[in-house]
């Protein structure tokens, strides 16, 4: 237990750094990332340009931590807004029940039978590009996963000892929810979420990619692959910068939660108690 502890405080501090570096892009910046100097057009890692430039000769570092910014803060907004928004909605229909939690359920069906990316695709097509509209058709296809995984929890603890309590103390049911059922049912959702960031971060980067994400010139890793895979053989930095900042950014969020899941599992507790 004590060396997951230690795995979850680097992970942080590695995901804090690079929030930090994401939220402060405009200032590490070594060059100017959207300035275009044709007589440098595709010039190769060196001195000069530690990643090279692209086909504008704009310096690619400085694109690759200014599109840190976009893609990152798009995709922590898209986990955020997912996962308030089903988390809500599971929360209300596990509550409630009858008629009404039903219907919504039906919904969330009709979301979940379709493949993901294709409909925000479809949806992303209808909206236009730019990277508000990526958020919000991967919004519209993502929110039933939390939505059931909260559904299920109220379903398991709402007729626990310590909401019949609850009850029987007087509390109302605004307050029960609010005070007692809540608390109980974050830790998966809040799991659930840390594991999604990178997932989402990879859609919004494939909808960037089709043309359906953030529009040229600004600087976002998944547009940035879109507009430089025909270099990949003769300018392979070009595609392989954003590649690469993609690849440890996902992995990254990715260890931190699983990292995260193990550490609140209580049978990673137990097990460590049956060693002592």
């Amino acid at each position: 237990m004590r060396r997951q502890k230690v795995k979850l405080y680097v992970l942080l501090a590695l995901v804090l750094m690079l929030l930090g570096i994401a939220a402060f892009a405009p200032h590490l910046v070594p060059c100017d990332p959207y300035e275009q100097n044709l007589s440098q057009a595709l010039q190769a890692p060196g001195r000069g340009h530690l990643l090279g430039t692209d086909r504008y000769g704009r310096d690619m570092l400085s694109r690759v931590i200014m599109g840190s910014q976009t893609t990152i803060f798009s995709a922590l907004l898209l986990v955020a807004v997912i996962t308030v928004t089903g988390t809500s909605v599971g929360l209300f229909c596990g509550w409630r029940g009858g008629k009404l939690d039903s219907f919504i359920m039906r919904i969330s069906d009709i979301f979940l039978a379709f493949p993901g990316m294709v409909f925000a695709i479809a949806v992303a097509g209808v909206l236009g590009g730019g990277i508000l509209n990526a958020v919000i058709a991967l919004a519209c296809i993502s929110w039933p996963k939390f939505a059931r995984l909260a559904r299920s929890q109220v379903l398991m603890i709402k007729d626990a000892p310590f909401v019949a309590a609850a009850r029987l103390s007087g509390s109302g049911g605004t307050k029960i929810v609010f005070s007692h059922i809540l608390p109980n049912i974050l830790g998966p959702v809040l799991v659930t979420a840390t594991l999604d960031i990178g997932t989402m971060m990879m859609e919004i980067a494939g909808l960037s990619f089709l043309g359906l994400g953030a529009m040229p010139p600004i600087a976002e890793w998944g547009s940035m692959m879109s507009s430089g895979r025909s270099m990949l053989q003769t300018s392979p930095w070009v595609i392989l910068a954003p590649g690469c900042a993609i690849f440890v950014t996902v992995m990254l969020f990715n260890l931190l939660g699983d990292t995260v899941r193990d550490v609140m599992d209580p049978r990673q507790s137990v097990q460590h108690v049956d060693r002592r």
